[in-house]
């Protein structure tokens, strides 16, 4: 459904015709004024209209329409197409979720388009609205706009996704720490889940930054180069963030999966301990227990008390040793 359509004069919103061609043909009469029209999950015959009327590349239209694309930007011969991927990182249930935002620029028009909740158009252009002098350099300013504000927000996830890993990597290395590994690996790879979910979203837009970053990019004007640079660098401070996260999780895993091996290993010393403490009684018992007639100690009055306390000298001093050795 349509959302907003505005023409914008010199950076600021005026009334327009209903009808889009009206619009269009209004916006296209004056050098500084151009037509916005953002809408929300369009089905293909709301979305036709917009087709014919701003003379869409088919291709484009029906990758905006499918969505699931991977954040890219395509230079058709009457528009500039580009891809953005909104994050959201919900803290309840910590989980990254990505919607899909995709913009149109033209000769005098801007056409976005929105799939998800998360996208913040209305935010965008509640701010555009508010300084003219921004809006008034035309589509090339909603287009900066929209990529700053995404861009922004992948940093506070990021910051949100570092917050909750070193929650995480203190709960893995407590020295107390007691709980169900095969939970603590879950865990662990739930979370690296997460940061993938959302390096999908970040890595493949560095390209896209760094080519609105250079010239020669059609319906984008040169002054607009050195904000997009800056969208640029924000955005690869934002990758090595992911990057980081994503090694950084590797490593906790391994140490992880190293740990139990140690736990394993001293849950098997502490087995070896008590089964050589039980070894020595039952080596005895057994030999006694073999009723030969030839056995003359058999027939000594003091055999039993000296056995048994042959036994416990002989267990006491193995758990001493093993306790020495660190086993018990």
């Amino acid at each position: 459904m349509i959302v907003d359509c505005a023409i914008y004069q010199d950076g600021r919103r005026t009334d327009g015709p209903d009808d889009f061609s009206e619009a269009l043909d209004k916006a296209r009469a004056s050098d500084d004024a151009f037509l916005w029209i953002g809408l929300h999950e369009p089905s293909e015959r709301e979305f036709d209209l917009v087709r014919h009327e701003f003379g869409l590349h088919p291709l484009a239209v029906e990758d905006a329409l499918r969505a699931h694309q991977r954040p890219k930007l395509e230079v058709y011969d009457d528009s500039l197409f580009a891809v953005l991927k909104p994050v959201v990182y919900e803290s309840s249930s910590d989980t990254v979720s990505t919607d899909e935002l995709m913009i149109f620029i033209g000769d005098s028009f801007v056409v976005t388009v929105r799939h998800g909740d998360s996208a913040p158009l209305a935010d965008v252009r509640g701010r555009l609205e508010a300084d003219p002098q921004i809006l008034a350099h035309g589509p090339t300013a909603v287009l900066y706009a929209i990529s700053d504000a995404v861009v922004d927000h992948y940093i506070d996830v990021a910051g949100e996704l570092q917050v909750d890993l070193e929650e995480l990597e203190t709960e893995v290395f407590a020295p107390s720490a007691s709980g169900d590994s095969s939970n603590t690996a879950a865990s662990i790879y739930t979370f690296k889940r997460q940061v993938l979910e959302f390096r999908r979203a970040t890595g493949p837009l560095t390209a896209p930054m760094t080519r609105l970053a250079g010239a020669g990019v059609p319906f984008v004007h040169q002054e607009a180069q050195p904000f997009f640079r800056d969208v640029a660098d924000h955005l690869t401070r934002v990758n090595e963030q992911v990057e980081g996260l994503d090694r950084l999780l590797s490593d906790i895993l391994s140490a992880h999966l190293a740990q139990m091996g140690v736990r394993q290993n001293d849950d098997m010393r502490k087995i070896s301990a008590w089964a050589a403490m039980a070894a020595v009684p039952t080596m005895v018992a057994g030999i006694y227990g073999m009723n030969f007639d030839h056995m003359p100690e058999l027939h000594w009055g003091w055999t039993y008390p000296a056995v048994i306390l042959f036994m416990t000298l002989a267990v006491v001093g193995l758990h001493r040793q093993f306790k020495r050795r660190g086993w018990l």
